[in-house]
């Protein structure tokens, strides 16, 4: 077979597995795990041999006619560069990860057969995503993830929770859409094709009319779908969602899809330096507000959702200074280390005895007790604060050295202002991500909360898939120096200005969190277990308490005595209150769009009520009192017809007599 027929054959097979599924899945049950994980591993098999012919070399293109459009053509093409075969290689094996884990995870679960059909439609919709060549059929795969995303985030729909979390995660991503869909017909009228090569010529020849414009547009969608600033609220509350859902959407689809996006297109924002500057101070805001709320979160599950959102933020921020070998990159080394966070922390949940929302507060006893998930969860924190000699130190180093040449006006693709912003918001993001992974590691594993009670050993795949987890993250960065030809020919070696920098301010956040856990530790020693502890920030402690006592009643707990030993509360001070709640953009959403709209909506009901029934019901009295006038009279009584004749003559006649007096009279 040819490289192309194995490319079309990579998103073919998990789309046929998900309708086999859901076709033989009530019919079959002993087929529904097969056909769950076979057609997606061989799509990942299928991926690596793309990957290995393509090599890094020059793009493979090919491309039929759709059909005939009148205007500008749309056509299924695709485009096999050294970003999308790698790229396609993490999607396939994250998501087969996570379709064997899930047999071990929900082998109880009984909607497991449309929850695997789902999975294995989801990874199908990114990697057409990822191998695309014709935005408009990128934009299919684009829009059912949005939908897939809906349905498996809701999956335990029983919960209002989980109902809450799928609406708002497709509505806010649905209001990035519609800007992101005016956009790409703009681009295709000013660039005469959809093919992503001919829009790409067409940028850097200066064929673009309106590059501003269309960049805005286009980064609307990209901050919905990639959870950045300001769309990024839905992504900490989709956590509702089973534990390996969110480490498909987090490490290898959905939110990776906008960045990836604009990686294929960065000659398109290149060619408007305000773009980049907005992708830039957008990035910026979201490594930063991000990393002080994960600081700041007690659900194991929404520190991660944050840590996610902030790493994106590192990959908006690469991007903003031109860099998008840096980009990908980091995406790759992401995907890693973020889906073997979250497959760990369903581990941790799993020997909860809980199938969601978990707090580290009340987590106690569990290091000696699943040895797998604590070893490889310490490597991917390891990876996620960017230690060497973990990937995360080699990808994001290699972010920050790109914003330093980019501050230092060494690149010809965006302007000096967007690498100085990247590169501070990059290495004060470094500080928090530092604190927030050794907090995280403390309070889960070292913690003071009563232990959770012993609900049995793991089934062995939800272990196994770590470990194969744990091996990229610790030794993908070392790929570097053979990568290159896959990152447009240069090779992400460590810079010693910004490496230096970077891991020193990560050492000083894991220090500084690990000193302010000892001194909250020993001010806890004499209080007693579930006590509450001082909160300096007033209510704000009392507001989380009541969350998660909230989460308890629907949830479950591991235990019904928290932690008073935290050292978010002493790092953060008065804004720790602000941080758990997200800086309160809910509220101000709320207050924005959600309550303008009821208001709107209550005045179109009393309206509708009031106004139009009133005339509705005028409209059918009216015939209503004439039918009853007329019922009235033709009622068959003789002497009732004569009596009204003699009457109607008697008024004739006066009637007569008037008028001739009045003509008599003028």
């Amino acid at each position: 077979m040819t490289t192309t027929t194995l490319a079309v054959l990579v998103p073919l097979l998990p789309f046929l597995g998900a309708a086999a599924g859901l076709l033989l899945g009530r019919r079959a049950p002993g087929f529904v795990r097969p056909l769950a994980l076979l057609p997606t591993f061989a799509a990942f098999v299928l991926a690596v041999v793309v990957a290995v012919d393509q090599g890094g070399g020059k793009a493979i293109d090919a491309a039929t006619r759709l059909t005939p459009t009148g205007s500008v053509p749309i056509e299924l093409a695709l485009h096999l560069d050294g970003f999308a075969v790698l790229v396609a290689v993490l999607v396939g094996l994250v998501a087969t990860c996570v379709q064997l884990y899930s047999t071990g995870y929900l082998r109880d679960d009984p909607r497991y057969t449309s929850y695997a059909a789902l999975v294995s439609l989801f990874t199908s919709a990114m990697l057409l995503v990822v191998y695309s060549g014709d935005l408009m059929v990128l934009l299919v795969g684009w829009e059912v993830m949005g939908i897939c995303s809906y349905f498996l985030v809701g999956h335990y729909w029983e919960t209002p929770e989980a109902r809450a979390a799928s609406l708002k995660a497709f509505l806010v991503t649905k209001l990035g859409d519609v800007p992101f869909l005016i956009g790409l017909f703009a681009l295709a009228t000013d660039a005469g094709t959809f093919r992503i090569t001919g829009v790409v010529q067409a940028a850097l020849t200066g064929g673009i009319d309106h590059p501003t414009l269309i960049a805005l547009l286009l980064l609307a969608g990209v901050a919905g779908k990639s959870a950045q600033f300001p769309l990024h609220t839905w992504l900490p509350d989709a956590m509702a969602g089973p534990t390996p859902v969110s480490a498909l959407i987090h490490a290898a689809t959905m939110v990776a899809a906008g960045i990836y996006f604009v990686a294929r297109l960065l000659p398109v924002f290149a060619a408007s330096a305000a773009a980049m500057t907005v992708l830039a101070v957008m990035a910026a805001i979201t490594m930063v507000g991000s990393g002080l709320a994960a600081l700041a979160q007690d659900d194991i599950k929404r520190v991660l959702a944050y840590s996610t959102i902030g790493q994106l933020g590192y990959l908006s921020g690469a991007l903003a200074v031109g860099d998008r070998g840096a980009a990908v990159f980091h995406l790759l080394s992401h995907g890693a280390f973020k889906a073997l966070l979250f497959l760990a922390a369903g581990v941790v949940i799993h020997a909860a005895g809980t199938n969601s929302l978990t707090a580290m507060s009340r987590m106690g006893g569990l290091a000696k007790r699943i040895p797998d998930a604590y070893w490889t969860m310490t490597v991917a924190l390891l990876a996620l604060a960017a230690i060497p000699p973990f990937a995360g130190f080699f990808s994001k180093e290699a972010v920050l050295s790109a914003a330093e040449h980019t501050a230092l006006g060494e690149s010809q693709v965006a302007p000096s202002g967007a690498g100085w912003t990247v590169l501070v918001a990059g290495l004060l993001t470094a500080l928090l991500t530092a604190a927030y992974a050794t907090r995280l590691w403390l309070l889960a594993f070292r913690g003071r909360g009563a232990a959770a009670p012993d609900h049995g050993r793991q089934p062995f795949v939800m272990n196994a898939v770590l470990w194969v987890l744990a091996i990229p993250s610790i030794g993908f960065g070392l790929t570097t120096g053979y990568l290159g030809d896959w990152f447009d020919g240069r090779a992400l070696t460590p810079a010693v200005t910004t490496a230096v920098l970077s891991t020193g301010v990560a050492l000083v956040g894991g220090l500084v969190t690990y000193a302010a856990w000892r001194h909250t530790s020993a001010l806890a020693a004499g209080t007693p277990m579930g006590a509450v502890a001082a909160h300096p920030e007033g209510d704000g402690g009392l507001v989380e308490e009541e969350a998660i006592a909230s989460h308890t009643q629907v949830y479950g707990s591991i235990a019904s005595a928290p932690d008073p030993a935290d050292p978010g509360r002493l790092l953060l001070g008065p804004l720790h209150r602000h941080a758990a709640t997200g800086f309160h953009l809910d509220a101000v959403y709320h207050a924005l769009f959600v309550r303008p709209v009821l208001a709107a909506a209550g005045l179109v009901r009393f309206l509708d009520r009031e106004v139009v029934e009133t005339y509705v019901r005028g409209a059918s009295a009216a015939p209503r009192w004439l039918g009853w006038a007329v019922r009235r009279a033709q009622n068959g009584n003789v002497q009732s017809y004569l009596s009204a004749l003699l009457a109607g003559s008697l008024v004739l006649a006066a009637a007569v007599v008037v008028l001739a007096n009045v003509t008599a009279g003028s």
